[in-house]
């Protein structure tokens, strides 16, 4: 029978063994352990139907990619490509998935790498059909299951969902409107680790961004409650039941593909704004771009952004077509070198699988967090890691269940195609014109 509430101790046994079956040889569900990268034409899903997610989206846009389920990283996927409308299929990634999920506790009695040491993977939750409305719920078989005899779970919801106005404009007279209502392709898993449990949920919008969140939920452990020494917050009537504050710091790791190649650059803009001069009305505003040529550990400021640009491929416009790193909210975490950082550029190497408390048989010196890997190397093919942080300092209505609390950022187009993916058709003539046309 599949225990369905698991203590971090009863967790930690089962990884002991996942972690002895890893080493001797264990695989994930559809292949080894540790992906290779690969530049396929943009076009190609290598996998078969099984593993196969394709989906064209009402406004004519569609994704494609594939799937697999890691024995530490959970759902991985793999050669996700996007076909605006009209257009060929552009690669935009050999694969995403999780990095890490690091949560250290404010009392520092303990702090726990939930990927890589708390059998995140073997937790992956059956679906109800309510929880996948007009989806698909797939059978995923999860490598060194706790129970060997049952390992296949119902656990990969994909569907669609609307998200609201994609875009609105007036035209030329009040009875005229320009509006259309944005649809995404939705693909998630629910990860149970001790009293939480992990919505890992990723968005493909028709426009072409992705949208990376984890959503927390479940219950609060009881196992965690203190006797309120300040680190903690009453829950329970009057000063009762103390539950300590933590942080969840989800790291994500993406390597992308652009056009079919992995020898992509990275760019950092900042931009400095300065009072008006003498004459001027206002505030003037000046953007630099500096071209990231070596490994970085890189922090958010105000008016500073990355973007990932391709070495290939250029869109109608002859501009290098290029995604945008579009943070989300976040409180960065000082305890650990490695969560210092918002993001960080690696160059790839396969033994660099996890932000921190890394598995992946890197040789002896090389660290076991990202922050190590930083080391002046040349950037022939980026590693992108995003760190987001939420402290958790609880309140009276997370329980009981847990209200889902969400953190994570997305990945914008810029310049990928030469106009907005959905402009329709009655203004598809006006890219880069400012008057009517005669």
């Amino acid at each position: 029978m599949r225990v369905t509430r698991i203590s971090r101790a009863r967790t930690r046994a089962a990884v002991a063994l996942s972690v002895a079956a890893l080493a001797a040889g264990a695989t994930t569900g559809t292949g080894p352990a540790v992906a290779q990268p690969r530049t396929a034409a943009p076009a190609a899903a290598e996998c078969s139907a099984a593993y196969r997610i394709e989906q064209k989206l009402a406004g004519g846009t569609t994704w494609r990619m594939c799937w697999r389920y890691d024995s530490k990283a959970g759902l991985v996927l793999d050669d996700v490509s996007y076909q605006p409308k009209g257009a060929k299929p552009i690669k935009v990634l050999n694969s995403a998935r999780l990095g890490q999920i690091h949560v250290p506790y404010d009392d520092g009695s303990v702090e726990y790498d939930d990927l890589t040491g708390f059998g995140f993977a073997q937790g992956l939750m059956n679906l109800a059909p309510g929880e996948c409305p007009g989806g698909t719920i797939k059978t995923v078989k999860v490598p060194d299951a706790w129970d060997p005899q049952h390992p296949n779970v119902k656990g990969l919801c994909t569907t669609t969902r609307t998200r609201g106005h994609a875009y609105r404009m007036q035209g030329d007279s009040a009875t005229k409107v320009y509006q259309a209502q944005g649809k995404d392709l939705l693909v998630y898993t629910v990860n149970q680790v001790g009293w939480y449990e992990y919505i890992s949920e990723w968005r493909f919008q028709d426009d072409g961004t992705i949208t990376m969140n984890v959503g927390a939920t479940g219950s609060l452990s009881y196992e965690d409650y203190d006797a309120g020494d300040g680190r903690g917050w009453p829950i329970g009537k009057g000063a009762k039941a103390y539950a300590t504050s933590h942080s969840h710091n989800v790291f994500w790791r993406l390597d992308f593909g652009l056009d079919g190649s992995s020898r992509t650059k990275i760019e950092q803009y900042d931009s400095t704004v300065t009072a008006p001069a003498r004459g001027q009305e206002a505030p003037t505003a000046r953007t630099t771009r500096t071209k990231v040529t070596k490994e970085l550990a890189g922090d958010y400021k105000t008016y500073r952004w990355w973007r990932v640009v391709s070495a290939t491929g250029k869109n109608k416009d002859g501009h290098a077509r290029s995604y945008e790193i579009v943070p989300g909210t976040t409180t960065r975490y000082p305890g650990r070198s490695y969560t210092r950082h918002d993001v960080y550029f690696t160059q790839y190497n396969k033994c660099e699988q996890f932000a921190s408390n890394n598995t992946g048989n890197c040789p002896a010196g090389a660290g076991k967090s990202v922050d190590k890997w930083v080391n002046g190397q040349t950037l022939t093919h980026p590693v992108v890691w995003m760190n987001v942080g939420f402290h958790h300092i609880a309140r009276d209505e997370d329980q009981q269940p847990m209200p889902v609390h969400w953190q994570g950022f997305s990945i914008a187009p810029r310049d990928v195609t030469a106009m907005n993916p959905l402009t329709p058709d009655q203004l598809s003539w006006q890219n880069g014109h400012w008057q009517p046309r005669s």
